[in-house]
């Protein structure tokens, strides 16, 4: 297909459905069971709260609610997670159309990110980084409208505060790209003194901070369980010296050798490498903003504190990537010369499903391999051996117990691990290793 100014709107939402069903329907076939961090959510969502030990309540909500509408269907979650990739996907393109004033830039903006490992190969999990996409997409779109606007709207105020707050309750390393956009306001109101201080900001703080109001006093009456395990994670308690230095170094590398596929097409796209950078364009200046600054302050945490940032927790930070380069190298693009481009595109939109196929059919040992259902099978049988009643209790690691939990049909509430006094709780209990299972 050709693409031109009359039929790039068409080119989009092909490039979007066709991503939709590739990533939907080879992980549907090819594994057996549910990914670890999305058997996991199911667990939490089995028995919701503001909050659990590993992360805020956002993810397991989202979950929930098509599990209470579909049930045990494994496609059914990697749909779930290809349709908040492709309303990321449209806000990269809507923000693009208005940065650009060009359809056809918007297009490669977002054809481009096509290419990053976190926007294909790994999205099948669903998780809290997946989850974050489309609030991130839309958090950077509604600032946009509130920077690019001489007039400020109540609207656009509140929905930044909304989907802020919506992100920061998938995972805390949303403030990162909050923080990264209010030090940008503040260049302009306080230094610049290019824009006027607006009362109408205090909208944006107010709804995200109401928002946040359950989970903060879950927070608390849970001793910041969710903020201690973040921090577990980093490795930040046994950090030595040469952590300030291995770490951050070893982040900059995983980070350019991520962005490796970004790079090629790129070339393909722009072989001249020539731009000037006009800190006082605006444009570019909150480009920058949402794209480097956010990368910057995650590099000088690892820096400063010693910290590991692992790799996965850099999935929502590249989304606007493309319209970066777009913008910076658009004198470059010969727009009518994109055959290269789009060959380079295919081909790795096509690559990615088909290791994705690769590894999933020939390794035996991944945890979509668990037999998750057959397991939850030979239980119902021996409970129905011994018990009349309802199994509705379940108990254990989020893995072995969330499996059970989910493919059990009469979904049992996940209650945390087995202790003595949750089993004197239960009328009926039955256990199997570091598994037991009970009814109320």
């Amino acid at each position: 297909m050709t693409i031109n100014n009359k039929n790039i709107d068409n080119v989009f939402y092909i490039f979007v459905i066709a991503h939709l069903i590739f990533w939907t329907f080879i992980p549907s076939i090819t594994n057996h069971n549910l990914p670890l961090d999305t058997i996991e959510a199911l667990a939490w969502g089995s028995n919701l709260d503001w909050g659990f030990n590993k992360h805020p309540p956002m993810s397991a909500f989202i979950l929930e609610i098509f599990f209470q509408i579909f049930g045990p269907q494994d496609w059914v979650y990697y749909l779930l997670s290809q349709i908040l990739v492709i309303i990321s996907f449209y806000y990269v393109f809507k923000f693009s159309n208005e940065i650009f004033n060009n359809k056809l830039l918007g297009l490669i903006s977002v054809l481009l990110i096509e290419a990053i490992y976190f926007y294909n190969f790994t999205t099948p999990e669903f998780n809290v980084n997946v989850c974050q996409l489309p609030f991130w997409s839309l958090t950077v779109y509604y600032s946009w409208k509130i920077y690019s606007s001489k007039e400020i709207k109540f609207l656009d105020c509140f929905l930044v505060g909304l989907f802020a707050a919506f992100g920061f309750l998938t995972k805390y390393l949303f403030i990162y790209l909050l923080i990264s956009i209010d030090l940008l306001f503040i260049y302009l109101i306080l230094f610049k003194k290019e824009r006027k201080f607006d009362f109408k900001y205090f909208i944006t703080i107010e709804v995200f901070i109401i928002v946040l109001v359950p989970h903060l006093i879950w927070l608390n009456n849970n001793e910041f369980i969710t903020i201690a395990y973040g921090l577990a994670r980093t490795g930040l308690d046994q950090s030595s010296f040469v952590d300030h230095i291995k770490f951050p170094i070893t982040f900059l590398l995983k980070q350019v050798v991520i962005i490796i596929p970004f790079l090629i097409i790129s070339w393909l796209l722009v072989k001249k490498i020539k731009f000037n950078i006009n800190f006082k364009d605006k444009k570019l200046l909150f480009l920058l903003a949402v794209n480097i600054l956010p990368i910057v302050l995650i590099f000088l945490t690892s820096l400063i504190t010693g910290s590991k940032i692992r790799t996965m927790w850099m999935t929502p930070f590249y989304l606007f990537f493309g319209s970066l380069f777009v913008y910076l190298f658009q004198g470059q693009i010969n727009i009518k010369k994109l055959k290269p481009f789009m060959i380079g595109f295919i081909f790795f939109f096509f690559l990615s499903p088909t290791l994705y196929a690769y590894v999933s059919i020939l390794k035996d040992d991944k945890r979509t391999d668990y037999p998750g259902k057959e397991i939850a099978a030979k239980i119902q049988y021996a409970w129905d051996q011994q018990f009349n009643s309802t199994i509705n209790v379940v108990l254990g690691d989020e893995w072995n117990a969330g499996n059970l939990s989910y493919h059990l049909k009469s979904r049992p509430a996940w209650e945390g691990f087995v202790e003595r006094e949750k089993l004197e709780q239960l009328k009926d209990y039955m256990c199997l290793d570091n598994v037991c299972v009970g009814s109320r």
